[in-house]
């Protein structure tokens, strides 16, 4: 059991602390606190070790310093990037040293020599928007492009979908400047034989030259040589990591005398930072693949006839071969959204193969792909093969493969897809005859598991559902990682294709290799780090794969929860979905919406991915008896701004904005609700009192000494309240109700209702105009503001109202419109999951009609109701910034078609995330910095550089505030720009 002490990464390290000495000396942070360092103990694999301490170096000094402060310490160093290693790669129990804050910067670039030198941190995604321009990408392509870091890729040695084309990263590395376990600085790229000789005779006081010289006395010995190709994977399995890459580099002139040079970059590739950590990188570089792209998306009806098809396949030499099984597929049926993806999908297919052909011409590609039709046609496999073209549709093939995924990633309870023997590979021609054995072991000890990816480097992923905080599952666990181990070897294959060794596979590496080799490779490491500095326990002198297991065997603690979570099986098991993928560590630049906070900080304890952790730690190791009544996770939550893009752009739809509110309620309970929350939650209650005296209180709100007192920003304007508000314009409102279409339920949220009082009367009369009978019912608020200060008690009460209330009035014929996308989009968000028992039908149903008037009238405009006669035919350019929780849970793509119903208007929405101020967090002091930091990154740019004459337009009510503050640009919601649009 962990012993936790009330720290947080705000503390002031004093100087008793055994860091204290490095922090003085670097230039970047060190941290020590708890926080930081449970935050580090994990990264995107099974493992958990909380590291002594956390480093975020600026300089290639600082990790100097690092590294000789460990030396003197008796500490290791252990090099992190995005932290996306699914093998625990980058945990253990010295000091974590990340680098994707501040070492991300590229450093040259030569276009027409093709090459580019990077810091490790640079990210994969943005050096490739780089250099897009100059019609050039650095090959391998990982799935985790948007967030991971070069330096990982190296020490991962990593590929990606096209590896059949463009090989791994160690092909592409030419250079890396390294930092070494003493300290001393080398420079590794091609030389040639006399020069590695030359180096071999250099001072062998040396590091460098004691490197060299182990390779050549080494590689030079004939047993050696015999051993290593005999029982390192064979040659023609191109995804290949297990162990150091001595037999790369024994096919080298050195040593076989065959004109290649000699590059011990290609050893540091996939050495995970166990032998150096790397300050400079260079890369080779290759165009950009041609314009017409398809995907033959060849279907069998059989798993066996898809391996054979793969084969078939590679001789049409394709850019990639990806494979799908019925289990994948079938998890898409049900599924709404991912419906429309199956469009090419004809039958019931048990086993695809996705075919890739990158062509310079159209023709040529409808020519390979006949071709291709007509080899598996003659040979009997497989029954419909369509080609699939154009960016959106080949997009939406992914999709379907990516979707089904999520849903098998996302099943309830403790039993998860697990990574442990998910990263084999074979020679493709071998492929058939190792899956029927692998088959047989699964089926041995009652396991399944989904096949997928990237068949044609003769690698499927291979993910069993294990329980690890079972003590019989986390001894299979061990057991079939073992016995997978031994069918490998079987087929001379690579337990490692491209997720590396860590932690996951150490363990089996003397049995892959062979002890004769892995006895070279231990004197290899013992060389170049003789202290075992650098990232020890992996690769070499493993520790068994169950140690340092991120869950802890047994049963969890039930905790009682005021929001429903038993779709995900209690609200720790909604904390665990959280896999590390790091999905929420990509960048303004990047695009989407997650994680706001995370992209202008790049601070760990600002994403997702952190808070999770954070919560999952404490959660399950906490003395406390309640696991709640901690002040760390406070201090972390508190900057997370509810925008509930986690709830859609994590493939586990991770809901932090769900998981903070019941923290808050729980933690409340225990310390009290801070006045300005209560203020806040409370607001609905204080504008009806403060419409008594409107004049007044619009006065009062404005003045910096109310600002100071309930502790908002100076700099921040405060909305005021309207002369009158909704309802009490509605009271007598103009009817036009004789021939209406049909009538609509208008939800008159509190914010529309008393400081927007005149777009709710737009609205209306839009509404009107285009045919509609518009009633306000009976209501409550929307319980938005009390949901975001975690006051989840009182909401529940407030959505018990309103679904009694408004559940007789709403159907698919009378729906409930709302103005406001936070608050009407609270009765399809949380009140499903605030109400209880026959309440939580009603709820359920009520969601399903509860619209944002963008979605009702565009949904009209499309059935043929509502006609462009009635709008202006002028013309106007539109730019978009849609809410977050509209993103997250409806769309912004109903709000464009709405907006483009007038014929000549046309919109664009802008590419940010979230604006910044989420409902009050840009109002707070403290928090208006970071607020106008996330509205800086795309949105305000974007604002200031479009035209007078460009309409900005936002649902939001807090987005047209935020903007308006941050730019001085007037912004309207939609609905007034629809509005101002009618004729007459």
């Amino acid at each position: 059991m962990a012993i936790f002490v009330c720290t947080t990464s705000k503390t002031v390290m004093k100087a008793t602390d055994p860091f204290f000495a490095l922090k003085q000396q670097l230039e970047g942070d060190v941290f020590t606190d708890n926080v930081q360092r449970v935050l580090y103990a994990t990264d995107a694999s099974s493992y958990r070790e909380m590291p002594q301490a956390v480093c975020r170096p600026k300089s290639k000094e600082d990790i100097r310093t690092i590294i000789a402060f460990a030396r003197e310490n008796n500490t290791s160093v252990i090099p992190r990037a995005a932290g996306t290693s699914l093998a625990g790669q980058v945990v253990g129990a010295g000091i974590v040293v990340d680098i994707s804050k501040y070492m991300n910067r590229i450093l040259a670039f030569d276009a027409a020599a093709r090459w580019v030198e990077v810091e490790p941190g640079v990210n994969l995604a943005e050096l490739n928007l780089f250099l897009a321009p100059h019609g050039l990408q650095f090959g391998p392509e990982t799935s985790t492009a948007n967030r991971c870091c070069i330096g990982g890729m190296v020490g991962n040695n990593s590929c990606g979908l096209h590896s059949l084309i463009y090989g791994s990263a160690r092909d592409h590395l030419l250079e890396a400047e390294c930092l070494m376990a003493d300290g001393s600085e080398i420079t590794f790229k091609a030389m040639t034989t006399a020069e590695f000789r030359r180096r071999c005779q250099g001072d062998p006081e040396l590091l460098e030259t004691r490197i060299y010289r182990n390779l050549e006395e080494m590689l030079s010995d004939p047993e050696n040589q015999k051993q290593i190709r005999a029982e390192f994977p064979d040659p023609k399995v191109k995804r290949r990591n297990n162990g150091y890459a001595i037999d790369v580099l024994l096919e080298t002139d050195p040593f076989t005398g065959n004109g290649e040079s000699l590059n011990v970059c290609k050893l540091l590739a996939g050495s995970e930072g166990t032998l150096a950590f790397s300050t400079r990188l260079k890369l080779n570089l290759i165009p950009l693949p041609p314009t017409f792209k398809g995907l033959v998306c060849a279907h069998f009806s059989s798993l066996e006839e898809a391996y054979q098809g793969n084969l078939i396949a590679l001789k049409r030499q394709p850019g990639a071969v990806e494979l799908m099984d019925d289990i994948i597929m079938n998890c898409t049926k049900e599924n709404i959204e991912q419906r429309k993806n199956r469009f090419f999908i004809q039958g019931d297919p048990k086993a695809m193969l996705m075919i890739e052909f990158a062509c310079e011409t159209e023709p040529e590609l409808l020519q390979v792909a006949a071709a291709l039709e007509r080899d598996f046609r003659e040979a009997k496999l497989g029954y419909h093969f369509p080609l699939v073209q154009g960016a959106e549709n080949i997009k939406k093939v992914w999709a379907l493969r990516t979707a089904g995924l999520g849903v098998l990633s996302n099943i309830p309870g403790d039993k998860r897809s697990t990574t442990v023997i998910e990263d084999t590979s074979v020679a493709p021609e071998y492929l058939a005859g190792y899956m029927a054995d692998f088959d047989q072991v699964l089926e041995k000890y009652g396991l399944s598991c989904v096949k997928y990816a990237h068949i044609a480097t003769g690698e499927i992923h291979l993910r069993p559902l294990l329980n690890l905080k079972d003590e019989a599952d986390v001894e299979l666990y061990h057991t079939i990682a073992k016995e997978i181990a031994v069918l490998v070897k079987k087929y001379r294959g690579s337990l490692s294709g491209e997720h590396g060794d860590g932690r996951l596979r150490g363990e089996f590496i003397p049995f892959m290799l062979g002890d004769h080799n892995y006895q070279l490779i231990k004197k290899l490491k013992q060389t170049w780090d003789p202290d075992n500095i650098l990232n020890p326990g992996k690769i070499i002198d493993t520790p068994p794969i169950t140690e340092n297991l991120r869950y802890l065997v047994g049963e969890p603690r039930l905790i009682n929860t005021a929001f429903d979570f038993s779709e995900q099986d209690g609200f720790l098991r909604a904390v665990e979905m959280c896999n590390g993928s790091a999905d929420c560590r990509k960048s303004s630049i990047i695009g989407g919406t997650m994680c706001p906070t995370f992209m202008a900080t790049k601070d760990e304890d600002k994403s997702t991915r952190g808070r999770a952790n954070l919560l999952r730690e404490f959660l399950t190791r906490s003395p406390k008896a309640n696991p709640f009544d901690h002040e760390e996770i406070f201090q972390v939550l508190e900057l997370c701004i509810s925008c509930k893009a986690c709830k859609s752009e994590c493939p586990s739809n991770v809901d932090m904005a769900k998981l903070k509110a019941e923290f808050l309620q729980h933690y409340y309970e225990i310390h009290g609700i801070p006045m300005r929350a209560r203020l806040i939650a409370c607001l609905p209650q204080l504008y009806q009192m403060g419409r008594i005296v409107r004049p007044l209180t619009n006065w009062m709100t404005g003045t910096v000494a109310f600002k100071k007192m309930i502790g908002f920003a100076e700099e921040r304007s405060i909305p005021k309240l309207s002369r009158l508000s909704l309802r009490q314009w509605y009271r007598n409102p103009r009817k036009y109700m004789d021939g209406s279409k049909r009538k609509v339920y208008l939800f008159a949220d509190e914010f529309t209702d008393q400081n927007e009082s005149d777009l709710g009367v737009k609205a209306i009369l839009l509404l009107r105009k285009l045919g509609y009978e518009v009633v306000i019912p009976k209501h409550r608020e929307s319980g938005r503001t009390y949901l975001s200060k975690g006051l989840v008690k009182t909401a529940k009460k407030i959505a018990a109202e309103n679904i009694l209330q408004l559940h007789p009035l709403i159907s698919e014929m009378t729906p409930l419109v709302g103005i406001e996308p936070s608050a009407i989009l609270a009765f399809r968000d949380e009140y499903p999951d605030l109400a209880e028992g026959p309440l939580k039908e009603k709820a359920c149903q009520l969601a399903a009609h509860a619209l944002m008037i963008d979605e009702f009238i565009a949904s009209e405009f499309e059935k043929g109701n509502i006609s462009t006669t009635l709008f202006t035919t002028s013309s106007k350019q539109i730019k978009l910034h849609g809410h977050c929780q509209q993103k997250a849970v409806a769309s912004t793509t109903p709000t464009k078609k709405m907006l483009e119903i007038p014929v000549n208007y046309r919109v664009t929405e802008i590419a940010s995330g979230c604006c910044g101020m989420a409902g009050s967090f840009g109002y707070e002091k403290e928090h208006y910095e970071l607020s106008r930091k996330i509205g800086e990154m795309v949105l305000f740019p974007a604002v200031r550089q479009a035209g007078d004459d460009e309409i900005i337009t936002a649902p939001g009510t807090s987005c047209r505030h935020h903007i308006n503050d941050g730019t001085g640009r007037k912004v309207l919601h939609p609905v007034e720009v629809l509005y101002e649009a009618l004729l007459g």
